[in-house]
């Protein structure tokens, strides 16, 4: 994996490829297809497979502050260590010589899982170096984005030793992955050059915490969360992003998101205590909530699930245009990702027609510009 010219990371034939790779890849490989099975789940066309939908915290104090939201994934990694279910967690942190970039690596303490809570928005590929943790033969938990997630189930189709060394697999709502670009443009709104920096925080540190640049000379900035993501990085997201009908984490066990709180139909960024949307997708996921309960290391409680929408409105619409942002694609003569079982055309057909071609024609404004890089 490679970073590229537009800020991203894509993979780069290092040698010969075997002559079953095309196939293998396209199979497995979620820029390219997505297939959901329900498996007897309760399927909702927006919020995809759900066991349970509750929101809740950690009761870890410094695990709820450190963590993104209510710090319920940071605590199930720690449970999950500490009961020995697992050997290690393995997920992105921040590169020790890159503070706006990302490194895959195992976390095998809780001062490990603290030291690399928060959200990172930049690009990550945590499955890069799969095979070497999968040929060690030691249990693990992986945490990811939803798409590492799908992928890791469509590979786990064809290779036995996933399911069996990766009992648990989390993730949370994705709302996209910005370039390098995005991260050097917030700098530059911060007026921190990037040779000055130290340490970077995307966030954390509160709910839903600043952004926080803290320079080699030990001074610091910071910058409201409403402002960076909203007015900064979000306008650099990849365009394979703005096709995804899985920001939600659907392959998952459990998936876990900002449960925010509601103001005139928009979330509100106030900064208050950490609170978690948490959803167990499989029975393996809702038993490892009942344990960290049963030892009081969280709390929650139900949450209706038309209630979702209020909390995360974006993911709801996101989902809902992903076929007419594809049909802008296959207009323009470009390949489109295949998707099955995810119930697009029922989220089509009970959404505004305006609103549908708004999204087709703005797709079909903008993809031309777009590099087939990004």
């Amino acid at each position: 994996m490679q970073k590229t010219a537009t800020g991203y990371v894509r993979p780069r034939s290092t040698g010969p490829l075997p002559q079953e790779f095309d196939a293998a890849f396209s199979q497995i490989c979620t820029g390219r297809t997505i297939r959901q099975e329900a498996n007897g789940r309760t399927y909702d066309p927006s919020w995809g497979p759900l066991v349970t939908v509750e929101v809740g915290n950690s009761t870890d104090p410094a695990v709820r502050f450190r963590g993104s939201s209510g710090g319920i994934i940071s605590t199930l990694a720690i449970h999950l260590l500490e009961s020995g279910k697992v050997d290690f967690i393995l997920h992105t942190r921040t590169d020790p010589t890159d503070p706006i970039g990302n490194v895959t690596a195992p976390s095998f303490t809780r001062d490990d899982i603290l030291a690399a809570a928060g959200s990172r928005y930049a690009p990550s590929s945590p499955l890069a170096d799969l095979e070497r943790y999968l040929a060690e033969g030691r249990k693990f938990a992986f945490i990811g984005k939803p798409c590492d997630i799908a992928t890791l189930r469509a590979m786990a189709r064809r290779d036995p030793r996933i399911d069996a060394l990766i009992p648990y697999k989390l993730s949370f709502f994705c709302a996209g992955i910005p370039g390098r670009k995005g991260a050097h443009a917030l700098l530059d709104r911060m007026g921190v050059e990037p040779d000055q920096l130290a340490r970077f925080d995307y966030r954390g540190n509160g709910w839903p915490g600043p952004t926080r640049a803290e320079r080699t000379d030990g001074s610091a900035v910071t910058f409201d969360y409403a402002s960076s993501w909203g007015q900064v990085l979000s306008r650099h997201l990849q365009f394979r992003c703005k096709i995804c009908p899985d920001g939600t984490g659907e392959f998952a066990d459990i998936a876990a998101a900002d449960a925010w709180y509601g103001q005139d139909g928009y979330p509100d960024f106030d900064e208050r205590d950490g609170r978690s949307l948490v959803i167990a997708r499989t029975a393996e996921g809702r038993a490892l909530l009942d344990e960290a309960l049963g030892q009081a290391r969280i709390e929650l409680e139900p949450l209706p699930i038309t209630d979702i929408a209020l909390m995360q409105p974006y993911q709801r619409d996101r989902k809902r245009v992903v076929l007419a942002r594809s049909l802008a694609m296959l207009l323009l003569g470009r390949r489109r990702p295949r998707f099955t079982g995810l119930q697009l055309l029922r989220n089509t057909l009970r959404t505004p027609p305006l609103f549908l071609l708004r999204n087709m024609l703005g797709t079909l404004k903008r993809l031309p510009k777009t590099p087939r890089g990004a």
